[in-house]
Protein backbone atom coordinates (compact mmCIF):
# COMPACT_ATOMS: atom_id res chain seq x y z
CA UNK A 1 0.00 0.00 0.00
CA UNK A 2 1.48 3.99 -0.69
CA UNK A 3 2.59 5.58 2.68
CA UNK A 4 0.81 8.36 3.53
CA UNK A 5 2.47 11.77 2.67
CA UNK A 6 5.28 12.42 4.78
CA UNK A 7 5.03 16.39 5.58
CA UNK A 8 8.44 17.69 6.63
CA UNK A 9 9.21 21.48 7.68
CA UNK A 10 10.98 22.92 4.57
CA UNK A 11 14.14 23.43 4.81
CA UNK A 12 15.35 27.09 6.28
CA UNK A 13 17.61 27.66 3.54
CA UNK A 14 14.98 27.01 0.74
CA UNK A 15 12.60 28.94 2.60
CA UNK A 16 14.30 32.20 3.57
CA UNK A 17 12.55 35.61 1.97
CA UNK A 18 15.36 36.66 -0.85
CA UNK A 19 14.92 38.01 -3.85
CA UNK A 20 14.88 35.35 -6.69
CA UNK A 21 14.63 35.50 -10.39
CA UNK A 22 13.71 32.60 -13.05
CA UNK A 23 16.85 31.20 -12.55
CA UNK A 24 16.70 30.52 -8.97
CA UNK A 25 15.50 26.73 -8.17
CA UNK A 26 12.08 26.34 -6.89
CA UNK A 27 11.00 26.50 -3.41
CA UNK A 28 8.39 24.79 -1.55
CA UNK A 29 5.29 27.18 -1.98
CA UNK A 30 1.68 26.73 -2.31
CA UNK A 31 0.73 27.71 -6.17
CA UNK A 32 -1.55 30.64 -7.05
CA UNK A 33 -4.50 28.69 -8.74
CA UNK A 34 -4.82 29.41 -12.60
CA UNK A 35 -8.58 29.63 -12.59
CA UNK A 36 -10.14 29.19 -15.75
CA UNK A 37 -7.05 28.50 -17.81
CA UNK A 38 -7.54 25.69 -20.22
CA UNK A 39 -4.34 23.42 -20.75
CA UNK A 40 -5.74 20.54 -22.37
CA UNK A 41 -9.20 20.35 -24.29
CA UNK A 42 -11.82 20.10 -21.65
CA UNK A 43 -9.31 20.10 -18.57
CA UNK A 44 -9.35 23.90 -17.20
CA UNK A 45 -7.14 24.52 -13.75
CA UNK A 46 -7.00 23.68 -10.88
CA UNK A 47 -6.41 20.47 -11.48
CA UNK A 48 -4.87 16.96 -9.65
CA UNK A 49 -1.86 15.29 -10.93
CA UNK A 50 0.52 12.47 -9.84
CA UNK A 51 4.44 12.55 -10.24
CA UNK A 52 5.93 9.28 -10.97
CA UNK A 53 9.25 8.47 -11.45
CA UNK A 54 9.33 12.22 -10.58
CA UNK A 55 13.22 12.83 -10.27
CA UNK A 56 13.79 15.70 -8.45
CA UNK A 57 10.21 17.05 -9.18
CA UNK A 58 10.26 19.09 -12.77
CA UNK A 59 6.92 17.95 -13.72
CA UNK A 60 5.61 19.10 -10.66
CA UNK A 61 7.43 22.35 -10.95
CA UNK A 62 6.09 23.04 -13.91
CA UNK A 63 2.29 21.73 -13.08
CA UNK A 64 1.74 23.74 -9.53
CA UNK A 65 2.40 26.39 -11.41
CA UNK A 66 -0.77 26.32 -13.71
CA UNK A 67 -2.12 25.54 -10.58
CA UNK A 68 -2.26 22.04 -10.31
CA UNK A 69 -2.22 19.94 -6.84
CA UNK A 70 0.73 16.80 -6.82
CA UNK A 71 -1.50 14.45 -4.56
CA UNK A 72 1.29 11.33 -5.24
CA UNK A 73 4.98 11.25 -6.08
CA UNK A 74 6.95 8.30 -6.59
CA UNK A 75 10.53 8.35 -7.01
CA UNK A 76 13.61 5.41 -6.32
CA UNK A 77 16.98 6.87 -6.54
CA UNK A 78 17.75 8.07 -2.88
CA UNK A 79 19.64 11.72 -4.21
CA UNK A 80 16.67 12.56 -6.00
CA UNK A 81 14.80 11.47 -3.33
CA UNK A 82 16.57 13.82 -0.67
CA UNK A 83 16.26 16.99 -3.34
CA UNK A 84 12.31 16.27 -3.58
CA UNK A 85 11.83 16.55 0.01
CA UNK A 86 13.61 19.81 0.56
CA UNK A 87 11.99 21.36 -2.47
CA UNK A 88 8.28 20.14 -1.46
CA UNK A 89 8.56 18.69 2.18
CA UNK A 90 7.17 15.50 0.87
CA UNK A 91 9.43 11.91 0.73
CA UNK A 92 8.06 10.01 -2.39
CA UNK A 93 7.37 6.13 -2.37
CA UNK A 94 10.16 4.40 -3.47
CA UNK A 95 9.85 1.14 -5.63
CA UNK A 96 7.20 1.40 -8.14
CA UNK A 97 7.61 -2.49 -8.01
CA UNK A 98 5.97 -2.76 -4.81
CA UNK A 99 3.52 0.26 -4.87
CA UNK A 100 -0.45 -0.93 -4.72
CA UNK A 101 -1.89 0.95 -7.76
CA UNK A 102 -5.12 1.20 -6.82
CA UNK A 103 -3.92 3.05 -3.67
CA UNK A 104 -2.86 6.37 -5.84
CA UNK A 105 -5.00 9.03 -5.25
CA UNK A 106 -7.31 9.47 -8.30
CA UNK A 107 -5.95 12.00 -10.38
CA UNK A 108 -6.45 14.18 -13.75
CA UNK A 109 -2.80 14.06 -15.17
CA UNK A 110 -0.28 11.69 -14.35
CA UNK A 111 3.30 13.16 -15.21
CA UNK A 112 6.09 10.36 -15.72
CA UNK A 113 9.86 10.88 -16.95
CA UNK A 114 9.97 6.93 -16.89
CA UNK A 115 13.62 5.63 -16.84
CA UNK A 116 15.39 6.44 -19.95
CA UNK A 117 19.08 4.78 -19.77
CA UNK A 118 17.83 1.79 -21.56
CA UNK A 119 16.95 3.67 -24.52
CA UNK A 120 19.45 6.41 -24.68
CA UNK A 121 22.78 6.27 -26.90
CA UNK A 122 25.06 6.56 -24.13
CA UNK A 123 23.03 3.83 -21.86
CA UNK A 124 22.86 1.16 -25.11
CA UNK A 125 26.59 1.68 -26.22
CA UNK A 126 27.54 1.06 -22.57
CA UNK A 127 25.19 -2.18 -22.06
CA UNK A 128 26.52 -3.51 -25.11
CA UNK A 129 29.96 -2.58 -24.24
CA UNK A 130 29.59 -4.86 -21.42
CA UNK A 131 27.52 -7.62 -22.56
CA UNK A 132 24.28 -6.94 -21.26
CA UNK A 133 20.82 -6.35 -22.51
CA UNK A 134 19.08 -2.87 -23.13
CA UNK A 135 15.99 -1.69 -23.68
CA UNK A 136 12.64 -3.71 -22.99
CA UNK A 137 15.65 -7.03 -21.83
CA UNK A 138 16.91 -4.53 -19.59
CA UNK A 139 15.52 -6.57 -16.20
CA UNK A 140 16.15 -3.51 -13.79
CA UNK A 141 14.92 -0.80 -15.76
CA UNK A 142 13.29 -1.85 -19.40
CA UNK A 143 10.47 -3.39 -17.73
CA UNK A 144 9.51 -0.22 -15.72
CA UNK A 145 7.22 1.11 -18.42
CA UNK A 146 4.91 -1.38 -18.24
CA UNK A 147 5.14 -1.24 -14.20
CA UNK A 148 3.47 2.75 -15.80
CA UNK A 149 1.39 0.98 -17.78
CA UNK A 150 -0.76 -1.22 -15.23
CA UNK A 151 -1.03 2.42 -13.26
CA UNK A 152 -2.41 3.82 -16.15
CA UNK A 153 -4.97 0.85 -16.44
CA UNK A 154 -6.17 0.72 -13.56
CA UNK A 155 -6.46 4.84 -12.91
CA UNK A 156 -7.12 5.57 -15.96
CA UNK A 157 -6.49 9.73 -15.77
CA UNK A 158 -7.80 11.76 -18.11
CA UNK A 159 -4.32 13.00 -19.35
CA UNK A 160 -1.20 11.09 -19.42
CA UNK A 161 1.96 13.31 -20.03
CA UNK A 162 5.77 11.32 -20.56
CA UNK A 163 8.82 12.31 -21.58
CA UNK A 164 11.94 10.09 -22.31
CA UNK A 165 15.12 10.68 -24.59
CA UNK A 166 15.01 11.48 -28.18
CA UNK A 167 16.50 7.57 -28.88
CA UNK A 168 13.25 6.04 -27.49
CA UNK A 169 11.97 6.61 -31.67
CA UNK A 170 15.01 5.24 -33.15
CA UNK A 171 15.95 2.23 -30.57
CA UNK A 172 15.33 -1.62 -31.69
CA UNK A 173 14.72 -0.34 -34.97
CA UNK A 174 11.66 1.74 -33.84
CA UNK A 175 9.76 -1.41 -32.22
CA UNK A 176 10.76 -0.30 -28.65
CA UNK A 177 8.39 2.68 -29.47
CA UNK A 178 5.68 0.94 -31.51
CA UNK A 179 5.30 -1.18 -28.45
CA UNK A 180 4.83 1.80 -26.42
CA UNK A 181 2.27 3.65 -28.69
CA UNK A 182 0.47 0.40 -29.09
CA UNK A 183 0.23 -0.11 -25.40
CA UNK A 184 -0.73 3.13 -24.53
CA UNK A 185 -3.49 3.36 -27.86
CA UNK A 186 -4.79 -0.20 -26.31
CA UNK A 187 -5.43 1.41 -22.88
CA UNK A 188 -7.74 3.77 -24.91
CA UNK A 189 -5.75 6.89 -24.89
CA UNK A 190 -4.90 9.10 -28.42
CA UNK A 191 -1.48 9.54 -28.35
CA UNK A 192 0.64 12.82 -29.56
CA UNK A 193 4.44 12.63 -29.90
CA UNK A 194 7.23 15.39 -30.47
CA UNK A 195 10.76 15.67 -30.23
CA UNK A 196 10.81 19.23 -27.99
CA UNK A 197 14.59 20.88 -27.73
CA UNK A 198 14.65 22.24 -23.64
CA UNK A 199 17.14 24.75 -25.97
CA UNK A 200 14.19 26.88 -26.96
CA UNK A 201 13.80 27.45 -22.67
CA UNK A 202 16.94 26.86 -21.32
CA UNK A 203 20.68 27.45 -22.76
CA UNK A 204 20.96 23.75 -23.35
CA UNK A 205 20.69 21.65 -25.97
CA UNK A 206 18.55 18.46 -24.98
CA UNK A 207 16.00 17.30 -27.00
CA UNK A 208 13.14 14.57 -25.86
CA UNK A 209 10.37 12.78 -26.70
CA UNK A 210 7.16 13.92 -25.13
CA UNK A 211 4.31 12.36 -25.25
CA UNK A 212 1.05 14.09 -24.38
CA UNK A 213 -2.09 11.16 -24.01
CA UNK A 214 -6.02 12.01 -23.49
CA UNK A 215 -8.54 9.34 -22.45
CA UNK A 216 -10.86 8.32 -25.45
CA UNK A 217 -13.59 7.83 -23.33
CA UNK A 218 -13.69 11.27 -22.10
CA UNK A 219 -12.52 12.93 -25.23
CA UNK A 220 -14.48 10.31 -27.36
CA UNK A 221 -13.57 12.60 -30.96
CA UNK A 222 -9.56 13.24 -31.56
CA UNK A 223 -8.46 16.51 -29.78
CA UNK A 224 -7.26 19.41 -31.91
CA UNK A 225 -3.59 19.32 -29.36
CA UNK A 226 -0.66 20.69 -31.22
CA UNK A 227 2.94 21.14 -29.35
CA UNK A 228 3.46 24.83 -28.52
CA UNK A 229 5.95 26.48 -30.74
CA UNK A 230 9.44 27.39 -28.63
CA UNK A 231 10.13 31.06 -27.94
CA UNK A 232 11.82 32.72 -30.59
CA UNK A 233 14.80 34.48 -28.36
CA UNK A 234 16.66 31.94 -26.65
CA UNK A 235 18.31 32.47 -23.68
CA UNK A 236 22.23 32.54 -23.36
CA UNK A 237 24.34 30.48 -21.21
CA UNK A 238 26.05 33.82 -19.97
CA UNK A 239 22.84 34.41 -18.34
CA UNK A 240 22.74 31.65 -15.62
CA UNK A 241 26.53 32.04 -14.72
CA UNK A 242 27.52 33.13 -11.15
CA UNK A 243 29.40 36.83 -11.18
CA UNK A 244 32.11 35.09 -8.80
CA UNK A 245 32.06 31.24 -8.75
CA UNK A 246 34.23 29.50 -5.64
CA UNK A 247 37.92 28.41 -6.79
CA UNK A 248 37.10 24.74 -6.03
CA UNK A 249 34.98 24.71 -9.23
CA UNK A 250 38.50 25.24 -11.26
CA UNK A 251 40.09 21.93 -12.92
CA UNK A 252 43.08 21.66 -11.47
CA UNK A 253 46.12 21.91 -13.85
CA UNK A 254 46.61 18.02 -13.66
CA UNK A 255 43.00 16.86 -14.46
CA UNK A 256 42.82 20.14 -17.11
CA UNK A 257 46.22 18.38 -18.81
CA UNK A 258 44.58 15.24 -18.80
CA UNK A 259 41.86 16.29 -20.97
CA UNK A 260 43.78 17.96 -23.27
CA UNK A 261 45.76 14.69 -23.27
CA UNK A 262 42.66 12.52 -23.64
CA UNK A 263 40.85 14.66 -26.68
CA UNK A 264 44.48 14.74 -28.42
CA UNK A 265 45.03 10.95 -28.12
CA UNK A 266 41.12 10.73 -29.35
CA UNK A 267 41.34 13.21 -32.33
CA UNK A 268 44.60 11.14 -33.75
CA UNK A 269 42.19 8.12 -34.09
CA UNK A 270 39.56 10.29 -35.80
CA UNK A 271 37.68 9.81 -32.77
CA UNK A 272 35.39 13.08 -31.42
CA UNK A 273 35.63 12.44 -27.73
CA UNK A 274 37.21 14.99 -25.20
CA UNK A 275 36.10 18.02 -23.66
CA UNK A 276 33.65 20.40 -24.44
CA UNK A 277 34.19 24.55 -23.71
CA UNK A 278 31.22 26.34 -24.12
CA UNK A 279 30.00 29.69 -25.44
CA UNK A 280 28.68 31.99 -23.67
CA UNK A 281 26.60 33.52 -25.61
CA UNK A 282 25.56 30.46 -26.71
CA UNK A 283 23.83 27.14 -25.71
CA UNK A 284 25.47 24.28 -23.81
CA UNK A 285 25.58 20.68 -24.49
CA UNK A 286 23.43 18.52 -22.56
CA UNK A 287 24.50 17.97 -18.78
CA UNK A 288 24.51 14.47 -18.06
CA UNK A 289 24.43 12.59 -14.92
CA UNK A 290 28.14 12.08 -14.74
CA UNK A 291 28.76 15.65 -15.03
CA UNK A 292 30.21 15.73 -11.45
CA UNK A 293 33.25 13.53 -12.21
CA UNK A 294 35.28 16.15 -14.44
CA UNK A 295 32.63 18.43 -16.11
CA UNK A 296 34.50 17.62 -19.07
CA UNK A 297 31.36 18.22 -21.39
CA UNK A 298 30.99 21.37 -19.85
CA UNK A 299 33.96 23.44 -19.38
CA UNK A 300 33.93 27.41 -18.87
CA UNK A 301 36.98 29.42 -20.21
CA UNK A 302 38.45 31.56 -17.98
CA UNK A 303 41.66 32.72 -19.84
CA UNK A 304 44.55 32.10 -20.68
CA UNK A 305 46.15 31.37 -17.63
CA UNK A 306 43.91 29.79 -15.49
CA UNK A 307 42.43 26.09 -16.46
CA UNK A 308 38.79 25.88 -17.13
CA UNK A 309 35.98 25.25 -14.57
CA UNK A 310 32.82 23.09 -13.94
CA UNK A 311 29.49 24.84 -13.70
CA UNK A 312 28.59 25.00 -10.17
CA UNK A 313 25.82 23.07 -8.77
CA UNK A 314 23.84 26.57 -8.62
CA UNK A 315 24.41 26.59 -12.55
CA UNK A 316 23.46 23.09 -13.01
CA UNK A 317 19.54 23.70 -11.33
CA UNK A 318 19.62 27.28 -13.16
CA UNK A 319 20.69 24.89 -16.61
CA UNK A 320 17.67 22.42 -16.09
Amino acid sequence: MVASRQLKTASPILSAARPRNFTDPPIPHKPLPSRGVELFPGLVADFSSSDIFAGIGGFRIALEKLGGECLFSCEWDKYSRKTYEAWFGEIPFGDIRELDPAAIPDHQILATGFPCQPFSLAGVSRKNSLGREHGFLCETQGTLFFQLAKIIEIKHPPVVFLENVKNLWAHDKGRTWAVIRQTLEELGYWVFAQVVDAAGLVPQHRERVYIICFDKARYPDRPAFEFPLPPKNRSALEEILEPAPDQKYTLSPKLWQYLQDYAAKHRARGNGFGFGIANPQGITRTLSARYHKDGSEILIDQGRHKPPRRLTPQECARLN
